[in-house]
């Protein structure tokens, strides 16, 4: 991914910035403005802010211009090609200094002065991450969506928070910019998202962070609103760019196989991935008719290639609604070519 950037460290910026926030801009006109505004509400003399362009064929590189200049602390990077959301955050990744890092998406906002209280929060409890709640808006509907993890405000094992199977926990709530990072996870090769993951590109990352980070946090702290229901968003187009979520989900179930731990885990990934199908398969009908087969036979394929005994296990245990649709899915006959169609 080629980008054009400036060089230098960004003005009003001390060497090592406390903080590094990034974030991702595709085609948001109608909502950068506000997403700006609120960054300026979160400044400090130590704070960067790398706002990536992701090639943007809208009016969002002329507001991000503006917002280079006036915007204390900070860094326009601009895509040459649109990479999508995971390339735009690695791009932000490789650009932060700071000593803590976290995420914000182009159309979201913040409440005034957050992100320096999600800097006391983590720096009191010294651990490498923690996550935190976050509001909803859909329209004009406000809801306070929570980490699913009881214990609040004490450090714990990452690995501890995985399971139950069969309830959601915490690397189900897998937005990245609800909650702030040590850059000690960067060192470790931890943060990066899997390049060219259009969907679900928080799925195999939130499972690394879990499955390998020596300590985390949950906090109630709120502060990041979520806009839901964007025309532009991904969740709400049809297309086969939805479908990355069989890649991001295929990395989930190889890497937790290759863990120490993967007979207690598999189950938990297994059971997710399954649930991710059936969700789609429920609502096949905002898909594009080629996409959908699609979805189907690309569906069919990656039931047969998962860990036979814990599928079992897994719809042995699943609502008869949602086991029912994926047995007939796992039985269903599939021409070699179907997949690559």
């Amino acid at each position: 991914m080629r980008v054009k950037t400036n060089d230098g460290p960004p003005p009003n910026v001390t060497c090592v910035p406390k903080l590094s926030v990034i974030v991702p801009f595709y085609n948001v006109q109608q909502y950068a403005p506000e997403t700006l505004r609120s960054l300026r509400a979160n400044t400090r003399d130590d704070f960067e802010f790398i706002l990536v362009d992701d090639c943007s064929t809208d009016g969002t590189p002329g507001i991000l211009a503006r917002a280079e200049r006036e915007l204390p602390g900070a860094v326009l990077v601009r895509h040459e090609q649109n990479g999508g959301l995971a390339t735009a955050r690695n791009t932000g990744i490789d650009r932060a200094r700071g000593e803590y890092l976290t995420f914000l998406d182009g159309d979201d906002w913040l409440a005034p002065g957050y992100y320096a209280r999600l800097v006391d929060v983590i720096e009191e409890l010294g651990c490498d991450f923690v996550r935190t709640d976050h509001v909803q808006c859909t329209a004009r509907a406000r809801t306070v969506h929570r980490v699913p993890h009881g214990r609040r405000g004490v450090v714990l094992n990452p690995r501890d928070a995985i399971l139950p199977a069969h309830r959601s926990t915490s690397v189900d709530y897998a937005y990245a910019w609800a909650g702030v990072y040590h850059r000690r996870l960067l060192d470790r090769g931890l943060l990066h998202f899997t390049d060219g993951l259009r969907t679900a590109e928080d799925r195999p990352w939130i499972w690394k962070l879990h499955r390998e980070a020596e300590s985390f946090a949950v906090s109630g702290l709120l502060g990041v609103f979520y806009r839901r229901g964007v025309a532009s968003s991904l969740t709400q187009i049809g297309d086969a760019r939805q479908l990355d979520f069989i890649r991001a989900f295929d990395q989930v179930v190889a890497e937790t196989a290759e863990d120490a731990e993967a007979a207690t885990l598999l189950p938990k990934a297994v059971r997710t991935y399954c649930a991710i199908i059936s969700h789609h398969l429920g609502s096949i009908e905002r898909f594009e008719p080629p996409v959908a087969r699609k979805l189907k036979a690309m569906s069919t394929a990656a039931l047969r290639r998962m860990p036979q005994d814990a599928l079992d296990e897994v719809l042995d245990s699943m609502d008869a609604e949602r086991a029912t649709r994926l047995r007939r899915l796992r039985r269903r006959p599939m021409p070699a070519a179907e997949v690559a169609a």
